[in-house]
Order: C-alpha cells, then sequence, then structure tokens
C-alpha cells in the first residue's frame, strides 16, 4: 500500500494551524451543475484572507489530457502558464473565524490514497468537522429555493435541510469516498448536493453559489460575504425571467415546475432551519440575544492579524 504522504507537501504555515478548525471541500472536475462549486471555492479565495498550509503533487493525481491546463500564446511566444493546483488553504470568515478549505481539481488517480491523505490531515490538524458541496441538475425551478440533497453523519443537519433522500446508486466522486472514509471512521462529516435546475445547470448561476455558502455557514457557524453574489443573481434571475415571459413553451414548463416542486413540498416533514426543535420560531429578544454575541465576537475579531507568513 503506497505511503499517502507521498500525495502532498506541508508549507511552513502548516505549522500555525490550531487544532479544532471545520475543513470545508470542495473540487471541480464533475457534474459542478450551475457553477456551483467552481463559483464557491472562486468566491471564498478571492474575498478571504487565506494561506496554503498542504499542496498536493497534481503529476500524481491528474490526467492533464482529459483537463488540459491553460497557457497563453503572446504572437509569438507562450506566457503565464497555469499549472493547475489542489490545496489547502488556512483561512478567517468574515468575523475572523479561522477555518481549512481543500479546493481545486478533483483527483483522476488515486482515490485511495488520496482518501488516505485527506484523512491523515485530518488527523494532523485536529479537525472538528468536514463539510464538502457539489450539485446536479434536476428537473426545478429557478423560481424556488435550491433545495439540497445531505449526506453524511450529522444527523441534525439531514433532519432540518434534507429536502431529497432517494434510494439509488449515483456515480461517485472523490470527496463521497472521503465522506465514506470519514463515516466509518467516526469523524464529523456531511456533503451538501445543491439541486440545480436542469436547464440552468450549464450556466454559472449565482444562486448555486450563494446556496453552497449558506449550506457551508449552517453546518459550521461560519460567515460569508454574499453581497456581490446576490446583486450578480438579481441581475441573472431578471434576464431568465425576461426570457421565460418572451418563450410560452418555456414558461410552461417553468410552470409545470412549479407545480411538482409545491406539490413535493407540501408533503415533505422537512423542519425550517429558522424554526427551533418543536417547530418554534425564536423570540425577539432570542434574536436580539444573538445579535449581541455577533456583535461582540466581531468587535473582539476586528484587529485579528492577517493570515499571512
Amino acid at each position: 500500500m503506497r505511503d499517502a504522504s507521498e500525495l502532498y507537501r506541508l508549507t511552513p504555515d502548516a505549522a500555525s494551524v490550531p487544532e479544532g478548525l471545520h475543513l470545508v471541500a470542495g473540487l471541480t472536475g464533475f457534474a459542478d451543475a450551475g457553477g456551483a462549486v467552481g463559483q464557491f471555492t472562486e468566491y471564498l479565495l478571492g474575498t478571504m484572507n487565506h494561506v496554503v498550509v498542504a499542496e498536493f503533487d497534481a503529476d500524481l493525481l491528474l490526467d492533464y489530457r482529459s483537463r488540459r491546463p491553460i497557457i497563453y500564446f503572446d504572437e509569438d511566444h507562450l506566457t503565464d502558464y497555469q499549472p493547475p493546483a489542489l490545496r489547502v488553504h488556512l483561512a478567517r470568515d468574515e468575523l475572523g473565524q479561522p477555518f481549512l478549505m481543500l479546493a481545486g481539481f478533483e483527483p483522476d488517480f488515486r482515490w485511495e490514497q488520496f482518501s488516505r491523505a485527506l484523512l491523515d490531515l485530518v488527523e494532523r490538524f485536529g479537525v472538528a468537522g468536514t463539510t464538502w458541496v457539489h450539485s446536479i441538475p434536476m428537473p426545478v425551478p429557478h423560481t424556488r429555493a435550491i433545495g439540497v440533497t445531505v449526506s453524511g453523519n450529522r444527523e441534525d443537519l439531514t433532519s432540518a435541510m434534507s429536502v431529497w433522500r432517494p434510494h439509488t446508486q449515483v456515480p461517485a466522486n472523490a470527496l463521497h469516498l472521503v465522506e465514506y472514509r470519514l463515516t466509518e471512521q467516526g469523524s464529523p462529516t456531511v456533503g451538501f448536493i445543491l439541486l440545480i435546475p436542469h436547464y440552468l445547470a450549464d450556466t454559472e448561476y449565482p444562486a448555486a453559489a450563494i446556496s453552497a455558502l449558506e449550506s457551508v455557514s449552517a453546518a459550521t457557524g461560519l460567515i460569508f460575504p454574499t453581497d456581490r453574489l446576490r446583486e450578480a443573481n438579481r441581475e441573472f434571475v431578471s434576464k431568465i425571467d425576461a426570457q421565460v415571459a418572451e418563450n410560452g413553451e418555456l414558461a410552461k414548463l417553468v410552470g409545470t415546475l412549479e407545480e411538482r416542486h409545491d406539490s413535493y413540498m407540501a408533503g415533505t416533514t422537512l423542519r425550517s432551519p429558522l424554526t427551533d426543535e418543536d417547530g418554534e420560531l425564536p423570540t425577539a429578544d432570542e434574536i436580539a440575544a444573538e445579535l449581541e454575541k455577533f456583535l461582540a465576537f466581531k468587535r473582539r475579531n476586528d484587529g485579528e492579524p492577517p493570515l499571512t507568513p
């Protein structure tokens, strides 16, 4: 059995990773409906302060012929080669809370070895729980909130958030295997599969990224800025609505999907994440108390040093 540690190298910043952080993961390369994972990871790495603490060896894990990297041709010479990367980052959310993030390409090779390597890192860093996101196309309308199917061993999240619980066989991705191995050893793990309107699966649908961020927040308590994504989504949806209004067949399709969606949701026992275990909404005093805790935490972390070497 190959040594899992040969797949990655730790950077000097790995020594500064505190124990008990959440690991958040999203890998691109397979069935990324609505560009959910690509947008999710790009948005976080573009807005969060972060440093790399571990990097996987692309030459051992990637089939370059199936996913060729980009190199730029400038008139008569080549410039700016961008090698593919699969890295673990130490990042901070909007409140300064640290977390780990695995982002990059999904491995083509050595899945078992990759899973052992990631489990080794989970143990090395004393990870509190692993949360990952994925997305698939579904016959659902864009006029309704994006639903999720939740897997893993976080029963609190499956009972509160999972709208579709099928008994079926599906093509696996690498993080399915990681979740399976984490569950075998009893480590907290949860996967969110976002159910994206099939007619928007090949687009970059901003609502998909927002749903990914909200799902991760629900699992980890991390807070992420979403204002820019929400503005982009309003513009995107207005364009889709205009196209639907001008196309009778498309309008009929969306209407049918709405009826099926609403009929299905009317029969579900899904509990709203806004309610408590008894189905009651929080009181004004409880909301005020949570807000005070939020502001106190933010004040304590306003002077948090950046994550730079």
